[in-house]
Formats: C-alpha cells, sequence, structure tokens
C-alpha cells in the first residue's frame, strides 16, 4: 500500500474526548478521553483498515492520544491548526465545530498525504516542555522586573546527558552569538533542522518570504506563519549576531543597510540565512567554519 493509498482519520481533540472521521466510509464518532475510550477508537480504527491518523496539535491534550495510536503501529500526524482553518476556509466551509473540525482534518491530511510525518520522540517532547516551561517563567520573571536571566543547571545536564542532543547542541553554539539558551530553544522548538529543506526550515520559524501579487500589482513580501514562540527566543541572539558578535553576519546586515534594507527587514533576513545555515551544518555534522559562508 502506497502513501495516497492509507486510510485515513482526522482526529478533533478537546480535554474530555475526540471526535474522528474517516471520509471514505463517511463515518464519524466521539469517544471518551480515557482508557477505554482509547481502546473503542482503536477498535474502530482497525475495524476500517486505517493507516494513518491526523490531529491538531491540541495545548498537549493530544499527545495521550497520539501515544496510544502509534503504539498500535498507526501514522499519527500532528498538524497546526492554523493551516487546517486556512485549508476549510479557501475551501468556502466556514462552520465550525469539533464534528467538522474532524471531517476537515481528514480532508487536509488526504489533500496534503505527502507532507512528513511527525515521529514519535519522548526525549524531544520532555525537552521541548522543560524548555518552554522555562521560557514563561523567564517571561513572567521579565514582568515582574526581576533580575536577569539564569542558566537552568538541571536542563542542561539532560542535554549534555542526550548524545543526540549534545551533539546538535555544540554545532549550534560553534555560531558566534549563540550560547546556551539558544541552542536549548532549537533543539526543543526546531528539531527538524537538518533533516528538512532549508525553505522548510526557513518556513518553519516564520522568516521565509512570501509574495503578496496580484496582476500587475507587486505588494511588499512579508513572513507569516511559523513557530512564533521559536521566532521570539532567536530575535534578540540574531540582533547580536547581526550587530555584534558575529562578524560573518555583520557584514551581511551592514551590506543589506547599506542598499536601503529596513533594519527589522535587515535582521528577519539574518535570522534567515542563520537558520539555513544551521540546516546545512547539522545535516554535515560540521560547526562553524567562517571561511564557508561568506554571505552576498
Amino acid at each position: 500500500m502506497t502513501q495516497n493509498d492509507l486510510v485515513v482519520v482526522g482526529i478533533d481533540v478537546a480535554k474530555d474526548k475526540v471526535d474522528a472521521c474517516i471520509r471514505t466510509v463517511t463515518e464519524r464518532r466521539t469517544f471518551p478521553t480515557t482508557a477505554s475510550g482509547r481502546r473503542s477508537l482503536i477498535a474502530w480504527l482497525r475495524k476500517h483498515r486505517v493507516g494513518k491518523a491526523v490531529m491538531e496539535a491540541s495545548g498537549g491534550y493530544e499527545r495521550v492520544w497520539a501515544k496510544a495510536l502509534r503504539q498500535t503501529g498507526l501514522e499519527v500526524r500532528i498538524v497546526d491548526p492554523k493551516r487546517v482553518r486556512s485549508f476549510a476556509e479557501s475551501a468556502g466551509r466556514l462552520a465550525k465545530n469539533d464534528k467538522i473540525d474532524a471531517e476537515m482534518i481528514a480532508w487536509f491530511a488526504e489533500t496534503f498525504s505527502e507532507a512528513p510525518s511527525q515521529l514519535e520522540d519522548p526525549a524531544h517532547e520532555e525537552i521541548k516542555a522543560l524548555v518552554k516551561g522555562r521560557k514563561s517563567l523567564i517571561d513572567l520573571r521579565a514582568r515582574l522586573e526581576m533580575q536577569n536571566e539564569h542558566e537552568t543547571p538541571p536542563l542542561v545536564r539532560k542535554i549534555k546527558a542526550t548524545p543526540a542532543f549534545a551533539v546538535r547542541a555544540e554545532i549550534i553554539e560553534s555560531v558566534p552569538g549563540f550560547a546556551e539558551a539558544t541552542a536549548l530553544t532549537l533543539l526543543a522548538g526546531l528539531p527538524e533542522l537538518g533533516q528538512v529543506s532549508n525553505e522548510v526550515a526557513a518556513a518553519l520559524v516564520g522568516v521565509a518570504p512570501y509574495d503578496d501579487d496580484s496582476g500587475k500589482r507587486h505588494g511588499q513580501r512579508c513572513i507569516k506563519g511559523g513557530r512564533r514562540w521559536v521566532r521570539n527566543a532567536l530575535y534578540m541572539p540574531c540582533v547580536g549576531a547581526a550587530t555584534l558578535n558575529n562578524p560573518v553576519f555583520k557584514a551581511f546586515y551592514q551590506r543589506l543597510i547599506a542598499k536601503g534594507k529596513a533594519p527589522k527587514a535587515a535582521l528577519i533576513a539574518c535570522m534567515r540565512k542563520l537558520i539555513v545555515i544551521l540546516n546545512i551544518m547539522i545535516a554535515r555534522g560540521e560547526k562553524w567554519d567562517a571561511t564557508r559562508f561568506a554571505l552576498s
């Protein structure tokens, strides 16, 4: 059976239940968020020979369902709710409820069947939760006007104890201007680095420029989408790299400014270049070498 032949179920996840839809058999079911509910869902999926389950990221509620389904050997994808909603609106589906959402998720998955699946990685999920929790505490501390950020030793030790994470962290930290906090953010928020194309890596962070043209009108290109919390966390390290700490990117930034680029647009361009270079470095297992990255 090829990827396109897989029977797909769309699952809309809420706190206390999930709604599931298999479009090929026009069936919809609701299952409670309990052990027996998960068993019933799995039995129903087996009955209809479902090969792929797709659900939206839902504040963490999706994790227990994804884990249960993956343990049965089912392929599971967790997708961005904004993409599904945009897809629904483009198809003229403006109504919204849990059952409709489940159907739209299934339709979205069938339409974009070639998109990569998110693999189960408990270690990554734990690191991601810790890093996001740490960021929330830092944001709270800033709002309360407390002292400057301090690194969390237990989290750093956990990274160093995981060989795959440790190798990637060393590569990221080899870039002048990037320290442990930036490495943690990228490990948790962008695990795809080194495994996707440069264009996809930039889009995942939300620094890929999109056209806004229609007929003879050529609008200003802009960035949108991506993982906002990762982009926000990377902004200040990129400012430092582009203006102070990294001679290669400092020269690149200054050239853009000299050509009339607005400072913020120049910084976003630097961020995009950094993500692309990190993607290449991690894919090759190489640390920073300024002689290999002449930017134009």
